[in-house]
């Protein structure tokens, strides 16, 4: 039997649209000799669909347009859809994997393992499958499963966070060969797990695994896509490209299939998701233009050349907003990056304003000295400036603050951190650095005067971040201990030889800045712990770790 890998970027909500790809990946698979094609999870209606499950209406659109949908398909396939259960007690719709043949839905299988960590809520909206069930086709029984029904095997998870194992279930009704539909999101690092976890399956199963993944941007989400079929002995014999639609087929008789090429560095798989997380967020928000204000710093530069490369130069605005202590090479290479870059470019001073709030608010200020509040009357002076552009042209500002940054609180409230996405809101200063050179590897696009300079927010004299913060090699590594691996600051400090103050120091800036995160713009999550809504975290709380 010949299998498609049918790998494609769907929007949530857009029923018309989702089941147009459907229908045209499906006629390419049929042209191909491809006997069955299996797209992604909840693919018709995208993923994730959050609270628009608890509208009836676009249940009834998922049982309507997959009706539609099974009518035309040229060839048997499976397809990810929110249906409904019969049940007398707990959740009315499954997250379900349609097998469709002959103008209907032949059979059905449920999600069975509905997770609940970092950004998932699963069980907020399905009810979870009693029971796997096996199916027979062509000459195999397949196995279907639904993303997290594959991530529980006891073989290769020292600690397994569910009691049932689909997988196990599965193969001890005859399974053949597994099938996986996912909406699987990309963080760094996650495509060597996922591949090593499929490789066990097939290994330890002797069964071959497709796996399908959604590719694309929905919200703070992206998706690699990077489908693989592992043959029994564990060798990729078919794999889709990443960050990228693609149609790749699989022969299950002679084990071989399509293998399209994969980036090579974490860094390159980084960058191209942030470009993917970009482009999908403004034009499926419904904007073609975007505004980047240019400070003639690495984190604009950066947020510049990823807007570039996901909407075109033609389609980005550059903003330098001068003030009264901006450097004229902090100037220069905001210039100078712009050329670069080919984008258009303005110039908005911001001194004279400043000079105006300084003066109307003396009366009220009185004898105080200038103080932080001074710097932040800058920052949200440009705030206001590009969110002034933003209305006049129809453009979303895209801010600029990194992870470091907004971990700590080293942003300012309706001023750097305003904007419709913080693009790189979950990169770390040294990962800001890293990308800087991955742009620059075949020739100089930021101005190298920007990667080596002290990075500096110009908002007083001679003003350092370290004059606020320990330098970044040792303050991103306290983040990510603190925040992604939970450690706690003795843990930290025990294992670095960090001073035991500074960890706690930082520990309590993380947790007492929440309330800037929680107005903050909506960010790409490519690490294992982001900001946001994977992230649930109080404000007014007294912890003290």
């Amino acid at each position: 039997m010949k299998i498609a890998l049918a790998q494609f970027n769907p929007t949530v909500g857009d029923f018309a649209g989702n089941s147009a790809r459907i229908s045209s990946l499906a006629a390419q698979a049929k042209q191909r000799g491809a006997d069955l094609a299996v797209f992604s999870e909840l693919c018709l209606c995208g993923y994730l669909p959050q609270d628009l499950l608890e509208r009836p209406a676009f249940i009834e659109r998922n049982h309507s347009e997959l009706k539609n949908l099974a009518a035309k398909l040229p060839l048997p396939a499976i397809v990810g859809y929110v249906g409904r259960v019969k049940n007398g007690t707990g959740k009315s719709i499954a997250n379900k994997a349609a097998f469709v043949c002959g103008g209907r839905v032949a059979f059905e299988q449920s999600k069975m393992l509905l997770p609940t960590y970092d950004v998932f809520d699963e069980s907020r909206y399905f009810q979870p499958a009693e029971r796997q069930s096996i199916f027979a086709f062509h000459e195999d029984q397949l196995g279907i499963t639904i993303c997290e029904d594959v991530w529980n095997d006891k073989n290769f998870w020292a600690n397994r966070r569910y009691d049932r194992d689909p997988v196990t279930e599965l193969m001890q009704q005859g399974t053949t060969l597994l099938l996986n539909i996912s909406a699987s999101p990309y963080t760094i690092d996650k495509r060597a797990l996922r591949f090593e976890m499929l490789r066990s399956i097939a290994i330890n199963q002797r069964r071959p695994v497709v796996y399908v993944n959604q590719v694309g941007g929905d919200d703070s989400l992206i998706f690699d896509g990077a489908s693989m079929a592992v043959a029994a002995d564990g060798k990729v014999a078919a794999q889709a490209l990443s960050f990228e639609e693609d149609l790749v087929l699989f022969d299950t008789v002679s084990g071989v299939g399509d293998v399209h090429p994969q980036p090579k560095e974490e860094i390159e798989y980084a960058y191209r998701a942030l470009v993917i997380g970009t482009r999908d967020y403004v034009h499926k928000c419904g904007f073609k233009k975007v505004l980047v204000g240019l400070s003639g710093g690495v984190d604009s530069a950066v947020v510049a050349k990823i807007a570039v490369d996901a909407l075109g130069a033609e389609n980005l605005l550059g903003v330098s907003m001068p003030g009264p202590y901006s450097s004229e090479g902090s100037r220069a290479d905001a210039k100078a990056l712009a050329e670069n870059l080919g984008i258009q470019f303005v110039t908005v001073p911001i001194t004279e304003v400043f000079e105006a709030y300084l003066k109307v608010l003396a009366p009220a200020f009185g004898n105080r000295p200038p103080d932080v509040t001074e710097e932040n009357i800058q920052a949200r002076i440009r705030g206001n400036h590009l969110m002034a552009l933003s209305n006049k042209f129809g453009s979303m500002v895209l801010s600029t603050g990194n992870k470091s940054e907004l971990a700590v609180g080293y942003c300012t409230l309706y001023g750097d951190m305003a904007g419709g996405l913080a693009v790189i809101s979950d990169v770390p200063k040294l990962m800001v650095y890293e990308l800087a050179r991955y742009i620059n590897r075949e020739r100089e696009l930021i101005p190298r005067s920007t990667i080596d300079k002290p990075p500096s927010a110009e908002l007083r004299p001679n003003q350092k971040d370290e004059d606020s913060l320990p330098p970044y090699d040792i303050l991103d590594r306290i983040l990510k201990a603190y925040i992604e691996d939970l450690r706690s600051p003795q843990e930290i400090a025990d294992h670095y030889g960090f001073d035991i103050k500074m960890v706690r120091d930082i520990a309590l800036h993380v947790d007492r800045n929440e309330y800037k995160r929680k107005q903050a713009p909506p960010g790409l999550k490519i690490t294992s712990r982001a900001f946001g809504f994977g992230r649930p975290f109080p404000i007014a709380q007294k912890f003290i770790p």
